[in-house]
């Protein structure tokens, strides 16, 4: 009640500093907006771009008479939410708690000294040396979605569901590259992988139905017994993986461990996990490493297929576009066999880099950030974000801004690729968010 009276502008505050206020229409729906506010995720989004070409930096809304919610999509509004320290703007657990059962205590769900640890012990998970080999696995899963494609469009098929598609060539990539395990995800079913889809679906799918967000709801649902299983298996394989790779270590010895693996190029994200030890040489548990695989598999997939499914729709609409990242592409590769990209080629293509920047404006792969504010926060123009509500750090709104970007929804010229403000809000969010 605190919240509602502040946000209000009926609350104490200090001089000059006011609360972020409730429009007219807010304040008659406060008991049933949550049935008018949470909408579907096409719905939702179109709704989030209004909301900033309306407010044009942040607006309050309700999750029934309690939540509160402020809604920013500003830079200067996000900045100092997102930099506040972890003990003022700490994670939000109302939106990740869905996520908890399956992911556990990993980076994207762990927080304070804990998150801090993890983080420094993963760091080397993600060094050059280490991702550079996982080029060829890349590669070998995009030829088998292409050799797919082509068998399809052989056969007459013209339409396809590239989502899918793309959802499967990442899980078998990045299991390749966890597990070191190659389940042929994209040539036949593969429980686990039908599990992690499956899993995604239900915590997406939960989070517009307001009544099921009550765990003794929930469970007792078919949605709440199917993630259940869902969560059983994925974990049971996981484990599995863990226990068997904890008995090769001690029979081989570290050393002898890292030079087999040399000899394949590849050292793989449970290799890592297993191998971590912090400042006081302590290891990670197998919780701690089932937690963190888990969330590398829900993160890496989900963000990264539809990332590329948007570059893909993007580069459809615009063939002069697409047309010029295929001759880079293929002046690139011409005089190459196999015509396989590889790591250092990456930095030889910026005209598809700022497609892809471009596209990922547009529609990023994680539209909000959440974070539940501990004490009162002022905004750079004097206004105040209370003490208890949630904020949602709107990234897609963000990007959508008319005050932040001319014309966001236009494409520009290619001339005018990335966006002047591109890299200077993407450096805000990677930053503050710690990613």
């Amino acid at each position: 009640m605190r919240c509602r009276w502040k946000l209000s502008g009926r609350g104490p505050r200090p001089p000059p500093c006011r609360a972020f206020s409730l429009t007219a229409q807010e304040s008659m729906n406060w008991v049933l907006c949550v049935f008018l506010q949470i909408r579907s995720s096409e719905e939702g989004l179109v709704y989030t771009q209004s909301l900033a070409c309306t407010f044009g930096d942040a607006c309050c809304w309700w999750v029934g008479p309690w939540h509160a919610i402020v809604c920013i999509f500003h830079p200067t509004c996000i900045k100092p939410v997102l930099f506040a320290p972890a003990a003022i703007a700490p994670k939000d657990e109302f939106f990740y708690s869905f996520l908890k059962p399956w992911l556990g205590d990993g980076l994207l769900l762990s927080s304070g000294d804990k998150w801090s640890r993890h983080r420094r012990m993963l760091t080397p998970a993600f060094h050059f040396n280490i991702l550079k080999p996982y080029m060829k696995i890349f590669n070998e899963s995009v030829n088998i979605m292409h050799a797919k494609w082509q068998c399809l469009a052989s056969e007459g098929s013209a339409r396809l569901d590239m989502f899918e598609h793309i959802s499967l060539m990442t899980l078998d990539s990045l299991q390749k590259c966890v597990f070191s395990f190659d389940s042929h995800c994209q040539e036949k079913p593969s429980e686990y992988i039908a599990a992690i889809l499956e899993l995604s679906a239900l915590v997406s799918k939960r989070h517009h139905e307001t009544l099921l967000h009550l765990d003794f709801l929930y469970y007792l649902t078919p949605d709440g017994r199917r993630f259940r299983r869902a969560c059983r298996l994925v974990h049971d394989f996981t484990d599995a993986v863990i226990q068997e790779r904890r008995r090769t270590l001690p029979s081989q010895g570290v050393d002898d461990f890292l030079q087999a693996k040399a000899k394949s190029k590849t050292l793989d994200f449970i290799d890592v996990l297993l191998l971590s030890k912090d400042e006081d040489g302590k290891e990670l548990s197998d919780e701690d490493i089932r937690a963190e695989a888990d969330t590398f598999m829900f993160e890496g997939h989900d963000t990264t297929a539809s990332g590329l499914s948007w570059v893909l729709y993007h580069l459809a609409k615009h063939p002069e576009y697409q047309e010029r990242c295929r001759r880079e592409v293929q002046e690139l590769l011409k005089d190459r066999e196999p015509k396989e990209i590889e790591w250092d080629d990456l930095a030889q293509l910026p005209f598809l880099t700022m497609c892809v920047k471009e596209s990922l404006r547009l529609h990023p792969p994680v539209p909000v950030i959440s974070r539940h504010v501990t004490q009162d926060i002022v905004v750079p123009d004097g206004r105040v974000i209370p003490k208890g509500v949630i904020c949602l750090i709107s990234v897609l709104g963000t990007h959508h801004n008319p005050t932040v970007w001319p014309d966001p929804e236009v494409l520009p010229a290619p001339s005018r690729l990335p966006h002047p403000p591109f890299l200077s809000i993407s450096r805000l969010l990677e930053e503050g968010a710690g990613f």
